[in-house]
């Protein structure tokens, strides 16, 4: 889904439009929230009550790992990065282990 696609979507499918906003986090940018958003919106039917909480914690270990450099068991990540595809993340920060950092000052 391209942002003009969640967009159109979000017009579409006004009621569950909203009982998504009600998922967000009050400490989340809009950034965050426009890609977590984006997230739920392309798994929910996937996820339908009671196992939403199950999907909303999947999109919550999606954006840490992206926007915070959050570190998840493969498998996990694995699941979560599936689930994401196509989801385009502008100016994603870009994170490094500290054993990439010491091999990078060793050569």
């Amino acid at each position: 889904m391209a942002s003009v696609d969640v967009e159109d979507f979000i017009e579409q499918n006004r009621q569950l439009a909203d009982q998504v906003e009600t998922f967000r986090s009050i400490s989340e940018s809009e950034k965050h929230w426009k890609s977590r958003r984006e997230f739920i919106f392309r798994n929910i039917n996937d996820y339908e009550d009671p196992h939403l909480d199950h999907l909303l914690a999947l999109s919550m270990v999606w954006a840490n790992n992206v926007f915070l450099g959050c570190r998840y068991s493969p498998d996990l990540l694995d699941k979560v990065r599936g689930m994401a595809e196509g989801i385009v993340v502008e100016d994603a920060p870009v994170f490094k282990t500290r054993d990439e950092i010491m091999q990078q000052q060793r050569k």
